[in-house]
């Protein structure tokens, strides 16, 4: 059956749509990490989550699995060059909430970001 988007930006959020998915992109674009880093970098999201959002994101070809032959087993979750692509929406995604933040901050709400630096995030 064809798919058919009616806005273009509806094929971007079938892949990287939800709340997870542009959270485990922004850490692996520090560098690949093991399902357990992930897991403490995001800790709000329970493993059975992760564990689904990365194997979409490896069927979207967003992602490589990369399984070591060892005991235990070691598997590393990095970018494609595809999945690289996303830098810039994902920095313009992370701007923006800085300056929502600041927005609600300015109306009283007492909200805080622990890491706005973009510098150090995201480098291929």
């Amino acid at each position: 059956m064809k798919k058919i988007y009616h806005l273009a930006v509806e094929a971007t959020l079938n892949v990287i749509g939800g709340k997870w998915k542009p959270i485990i992109l922004c850490h692996l674009g520090n560098g690949p990490q093991r399902t357990s880093e992930l897991q403490r970098n995001i800790p709000a999201v329970t493993q059975k989550m992760l564990v689904q959002q990365l194997r979409e994101l490896e069927a979207d070809g967003i992602i490589l699995r990369k399984v070591y032959n060892q005991v235990p087993p070691k598997v590393e979750y990095s970018l494609t060059e595809e999945g690289k692509t996303l830098r810039n929406i994902l920095v313009s995604m992370s701007e923006w909430g800085v300056r929502r933040v600041a927005t609600l901050n300015e109306k009283g709400a007492d909200i805080q970001i622990e890491n706005e630096n973009f510098d150090g995030f995201l480098k291929y």
